[in-house]
């Protein structure tokens, strides 16, 4: 995304009047398993509500929608083994799909955006495991059978 693009996506994002099943807020918490898990969510959840992207975003206040920044440095996050975040977690992600990491500052905060593609045919797996979104949480898509035809 160029830097105007993305301005105006965030601006967007925060003016939801609520997470949807293709927009989620987090602070700082930004366990590795944890982002995984939510690519698939946020993939599949953008499929099934005809959206072309989900997105995840750190440093936005879930409840208010405040621009606070974050501490999260995904390019300095590693994933299991070692391995760099961003490379893992493509990886992890069956069947693969693209997305894209932005890390830029909003009204002088950091920022940290992840951009990724609805689900294309069939559901998106990490880690061997389909997710998606019922309302603003995260659940294993086995358990909603009747959304599983993305």
């Amino acid at each position: 995304m160029n830097d105007d693009r993305i301005l105006t996506k965030l601006s967007e994002l925060v003016s939801l009047p609520a997470e949807t099943e293709w927009c989620e807020f987090k602070l700082n918490f930004a366990e590795p398993q944890q982002i995984g898990e939510y690519l698939s969510a946020m993939s599949n959840s953008a499929a099934l509500q005809s959206e072309p992207h989900g997105y995840i975003g750190w440093g936005i206040e879930d409840g208010t929608r405040a621009v606070v920044g974050t501490r999260f440095k995904p390019r300095q996050t590693k994933g299991a083994g070692n391995e760099d975040l961003e490379p893992w977690l493509a990886r992890m992600l069956s069947p693969r799909v693209d997305f894209k990491i932005q890390e830029f500052l909003f009204e002088g905060k950091p920022i940290v955006l992840f951009e990724v593609q609805a689900a294309n045919n069939s559901p998106v797996a990490f880690s061997g495991r389909e997710w998606i979104r019922v309302g603003s949480h995260k659940k294993p898509l086995k358990d909603y059978p009747e959304r599983s035809a993305i």
